[in-house]
């Protein structure tokens, strides 16, 4: 059931003025100051959907979307409850049935601000500087979950209408992998169905450039626990004797990615869908320069799998990497120990068609088959899984993203992928069987999870005519 709040005043007598006649363009223009108030006044509310403390707030932000919704002039708008942080919907759906449905998705939790004496100014401050707005969520995602409110109003104040059916799904828990929102989505299935969807949570290239977002990469995680003696041993009296985890643990590690970069789990490459010419080239197509990507991070060289440049392996290409490893004597000096346990962490990002219920299971399997001799293994399974997410050429959703971009920016925009996981894209297909078309504006120098994120009102009011003539493009058919 919805929970019912009204929206208590905060945009009334502001929105519905009628005046003289305009476009949709106009309207954006003329009220462009006071939409950058609001997008101020939005990042304002701390809603870190990561810490407790936080919860009230995150409900806060919700009922601010709520409110800015039906100011709109959406419909049916509400704050529903999951079994963790709250969602919004709100719908307009008079465009009639020969129209299109499309569901708009963004998220209005942000990442925690810490460590905050790297804040120039107070991360929930919302200062303007420099054509710039700073504050945490300001780029990811509450400027960019904006532009299809305001896209909305601008269109309904200037023609009374939308050209398709909308549906708004916003959520409060992106920034910790959507928890709870799964059930949430299957059992309100019928209210969010649609034909395509549209994400405002993401990014384009450059300033001059765009990009399309064709893949995510999947997750799942695990731990191995390697065990020995009851107790640690003096490496003295029992070395030689027994086995010492940490190398039954190192053989292990050892054994699951060879020098060539390859994984050698069975059966590890079986479900994955390998790249097509035209993959190839559509990847090659992006700029990359390998000598400023190594300078940047300040390692010797690259290293992936054989046979795949660098780009394709960061975004195409699934992979097996040990985050963490701990056992026995750690600290000064020396310490003749032969210790009772040693522990690992590893996590694989994977791409489409494989699926982390069954990448897991075949881990775990050759792992406990690696075992040494005189040693016990344990795998436990972390939490935090998602599925990988590859958008099909031609779908229909992305390639009406292409026609606005390229009109936008004046040229194609560049086909990506990207090595992270948004689970709420692999969820919505899922439940709703509709692969999801990403249109976001933020930029990979804006500091998203970082100290100072920004946001460019640059990019705030292009996201705005952008969804403004995606929905007009849409209703074209």
């Amino acid at each position: 059931m919805a929970i019912d709040r009204r929206d208590k005043g905060l945009f009334s007598g502001a929105i519905f003025q009628q005046g003289a006649p305009m476009g949709w363009q106009e309207y954006l223009d003329t009220h462009q100051n006071r939409f950058v108030a609001e997008l101020q006044d939005l990042v304002r509310i701390p809603s870190v959907s990561a810490k407790p403390e936080h919860m009230p707030d995150v409900v806060a932000a919700g009922e601010w979307v709520v409110a800015r919704l039906r100011a709109a002039g959406a419909e049916n708008v509400a704050l529903y409850p999951t079994q963790g942080h709250p969602v919004v919907y709100g719908d307009w759906l008079h465009a009639g049935e020969d129209k299109p449905t499309v569901l708009l998705y963004g998220h209005f939790d942000v990442q925690p601000a810490e460590p905050l004496d790297l804040w120039q100014t107070p991360p929930f401050a919302a200062e303007l500087r420099d054509g710039r707005i700073y504050g945490r969520g300001a780029s990811d995602d509450k400027g960019g979950m904006m532009a299809p409110i305001l896209a909305a109003e601008a269109l309904l104040q200037t023609t009374g209408r939308l050209p398709v059916n909308v549906k708004f799904f916003f959520e409060g828990q992106e920034e910790i992998g959507s928890p709870t929102l799964a059930p949430f989505v299957k059992d309100n299935a019928a209210l969010l169905r649609a034909d395509m969807i549209i994400s405002a949570d993401g990014g384009q290239w450059s300033e001059t450039e765009a990009n399309l977002l064709m893949g995510l990469k999947g997750l799942v995680g695990c731990e191995i626990t390697v065990t020995g003696a009851n107790a640690d041993l003096h490496s003295g009296m029992h070395g030689g004797g027994v086995a010492n985890p940490l190398h039954g643990l190192s053989q292990i590690i050892a054994a699951l990615k060879g020098a060539d970069g390859r994984i050698n789990v069975p059966g590890f490459y079986d479900d994955v869908v390998e790249l097509t010419v035209e993959d190839r080239q559509a990847i090659a197509r992006v700029p990359f320069d390998q000598e400023a990507y190594i300078a940047q991070l300040g390692v010797p060289d690259v290293f992936g799998e054989e046979g795949y440049s660098v780009r394709e392996n960061l975004w195409a290409r699934p992979t097996l990497e040990l985050n963490g490893i701990w056992g026995g004597y750690q600290g000064g000096g020396i310490k003749t120990v032969l210790p009772s346990e040693a522990r690992a962490k590893i996590t694989c990002r994977l791409v489409a068609n494989q699926t982390p219920d069954q990448i897991y299971a075949l881990l775990a399997a050759h792992i406990h088959s690696l075992c040494p001799k005189g040693l016990r293994v344990a795998v436990e399974r972390l939490p935090g899984s998602a599925n990988p997410f590859l958008v099909p050429r031609g779908h229909n959703g992305t390639a009406a993203v292409a026609e606005v971009l390229s009109a936008l920016y004046g040229k194609a925009p560049y086909e990506v992928r990207t090595g992270g996981s948004i689970p709420v894209m692999s969820l919505l297909l899922q439940e709703l069987g509709v692969h999801g078309a990403v249109m976001a504006f933020g930029l990979n120098d804006e500091n998203i999870h970082a100290p100072n994120e920004f946001y460019r009102l640059s990019s705030y009011r292009k996201s705005q005519t952008a969804y403004c003539m995606l929905l007009e493009r849409l209703g074209q058919g």
